[in-house]
């Protein structure tokens, strides 16, 4: 039988002693082998800063750039074990700059190792990560103060540490403690007693490690398994493979296929290793069905006398890791256990206060923060809230653009009312309209800078249209402004919400039958993209009315350039706030030396 895993992180700020703490327990452990010993002490002599003595971080830190400047950049997973446990180390960074490498390594964890250097205590980063750590699920902390040989061993400065971490971590969640006077450099209290500190009479750390119970609490629930793929090898057998996230199954189970609802049994459990009697939680497997059903990779096989919900709008917390800000209303791509689909956050409840844990009005999120936030998604999800099961309940966000990751988040619970709003089946469909008004609808996106003629080209197809028999209407961004959108403002958060709802309204005139022409300058690629995705292949133009900034500012007809460059009129496009123009547009009118009928002539004809 092998022996029990625990997964841990080591977090803190900077230069508390993570890195060396693992590297001295590996050392002590004795699980550093011989030619490791050798590299360690030849790094020591040239990147060491320990003198001639072992500099145990270099275990670790294993980045070059980490090395030279003595920090820990990337999240570096470390193995080893004792007789009683193996153990899953990752030694994370403690800079701020990189929270989100944090906070990866705290999503499989659980239990988090809280380093605080004795000498400065409890600080800012150190309840960031807390925070963190909590908002992840861990809710086992080993508080470790560090450097206690730097404060001469001070039982008063351990308990003051102590005292003023405890009810921090305890109100986010933490159910279990345990704090450990240390210094990683020295080895007290790491593997062994320290003759230094005779008035601590707790576990060291390796003994407290080796004995923690962080049993979870989905082993013991209904069973749940994310379809990771549909293992075909041969024409005679189909199965459905994935990780059992909770509950135990068995061949003669029923279970239910989310989120289409549709009932089966368990025929056979079968592993690398062959058939099995039972499966339980962590197992990967495959299971091959007593029926022919519809199973495809993102759906959640669980058991069928307790389903998890379904829906598609949330609340959730978010550890917002992108350089550029969360913007509610944009598109991004959310991805839980093997099931990716389209989300955007609808609004932000609030942000929360690292330090006071206060709660703060908030329009957008910034690097590392983290806010209650309500989200939508493009199609229903199989969830459980974060609480109950880490894997159906945790998310990241992913910009569809460059396809980095810019948030995690953990669902809390369904906005019940979303579950309670279907779609009406209307008895006049899309294509009758369109067959009444003799036409096939269109979408025209004009977009482009201020001053760019945008306003102007879509006034003259549309008269081009409207002689034509057309039905059509025009949105322009000034009209609008004036009712639909009078409540907003001109930051990226409102712009972003101008478009939004300026899309959702041409999606509905088309749905009618209309051409729709949107005159927006829409600066942003990502609500652009956004919008396209509302309609139907091949219904939306996207047409880049393509002025250049120094002939758009001699246009100036409404004199916006020469407000902007006196600083009159702040967050103007293609001065201080940027202009992103399309990258395959369907049409691209260059309008210098053109006239708007020259170039409405133009689009008309792509119509055709």
């Amino acid at each position: 039988m092998s022996l029990p895993l625990l997964r841990l992180i080591t977090c803190g700020s900077v230069d508390d002693g993570k890195s060396t703490l693992i590297g001295r327990l590996l050392h002590d452990s004795r699980a550093v082998f011989d030619d490791q010993a050798r590299a360690l002490e030849a790094d020591s002599r040239k990147f060491g800063s320990q003198g001639d003595r072992l500099d145990f971080a270099l275990l670790v830190d294993g980045l070059q750039a980490e090395r030279e400047q003595g920090i820990t950049i990337d999240v570096a997973y470390r193995f080893f074990s004792t007789p009683a446990r193996r153990f899953i180390v990752a030694d994370t960074p403690g800079h701020e700059q990189y929270t989100r490498n944090m906070a990866t390594g705290a999503s499989t964890a659980d239990l988090a190792v809280i380093l605080v250097d004795a000498r400065k205590g409890v600080l800012t980063q150190t309840r960031r990560h807390t925070r963190i750590a909590a908002l992840m699920g861990i809710r086992h902390v080993l508080l470790a103060v560090n450097k206690m040989d730097l404060v001469d061993y001070s039982r008063e400065v351990f308990t003051a540490i102590v005292d003023a971490y405890t009810p921090f971590a305890a109100a986010l969640g933490v159910t279990v403690i345990q704090p450990i006077p240390i210094s990683a450099l020295e080895g007290d209290h790491l593997v062994a007693r320290s003759l230094h500190m005779p008035w601590y009479e707790g576990p060291t750390v390796i003994s407290y490690l080796e004995t923690v119970d962080v049993t979870a609490a989905p082993a013991s629930g209904p069973m749940r398994m994310p379809v990771q793929w549909i293992n075909r090898p041969g024409p005679d057998f189909r199965g459905v493979a994935g990780r059992l996230c909770a509950g135990v199954v068995r061949p003669g189970d029923r279970v239910r296929v989310l989120p289409s609802g549709v009932e089966t049994s368990v025929q056979r459990l079968v592993t690398w290793g062959g058939e099995r009697a039972q499966a339980e939680t962590g197992d990967s497997i495959t299971i091959t069905l007593g029926d022919e059903v519809d199973v495809s990779r993102g759906d959640v096989l669980v058991a069928s006398a307790a389903p998890p919900a379904v829906a598609d709008q949330f609340e959730a917390r978010l550890l917002w890791m992108g350089d550029h800000e969360l913007i509610a209303g944009r598109s991004y791509l959310l991805k839980m256990h093997a099931k990716e689909v389209r989300a955007s956050v609808t609004s932000i409840r609030h942000r929360i206060d690292i330090g006071s844990d206060a709660q703060l009005a908030a329009k957008t999120l910034a690097l590392n923060e983290i806010g209650v936030v309500h989200l939508a998604t493009a199609q229903p999800v199989v969830f459980e809230p974060y609480a109950v099961n880490r894997t159906l309940g945790a998310f990241i966000l992913i910009d569809p653009l460059t396809f980095e990751t810019v948030g995690a988040g953990m669902i809390e619970f369904a906005l019940r009312r979303a579950s309670n709003v279907h779609w009406q089946a209307l008895e006049v469909s899309a294509p009758s309209r369109a067959a009444l008004k003799q036409q096939e609808p269109r979408c025209l996106w004009f977009t482009g800078l201020s001053g760019s003629g945008k306003s102007s080209i879509a006034n003259r197809l549309e008269q081009r249209l409207y002689a034509a028999g057309r039905h059509t209407y025009l949105l322009d961004g000034d009209n609008v402004r004036h009712g639909l959108n009078r409540d907003l403002g001109f930051t990226e958060a409102d712009r972003a919400e101008n478009v939004r709802r300026v899309a959702e309204v041409a999606r509905l005139m088309v749905d009618a039958g209309l051409i729709v022409l949107v005159a927006f300058i829409s600066p942003f690629r990502a609500e652009r993209r956004a919008a396209r995705d509302l309609f139907a292949a091949g219904t939306f133009v996207e047409v880049f009315v393509d002025t250049p900034i120094e002939e758009c500012e001699r246009r100036d007809p409404k004199g916006l350039y020469a407000k902007a460059r006196s600083g009159r009129l702040p967050n103007f496009t293609g001065i201080d706030s940027p202009y992103e123009p399309p990258e395959a547009p369907e049409v691209r009118l260059v309008t210098t030396g053109r006239t708007p009928e020259e170039c409405a002539e133009q689009v008309f004809a792509r119509l055709l």
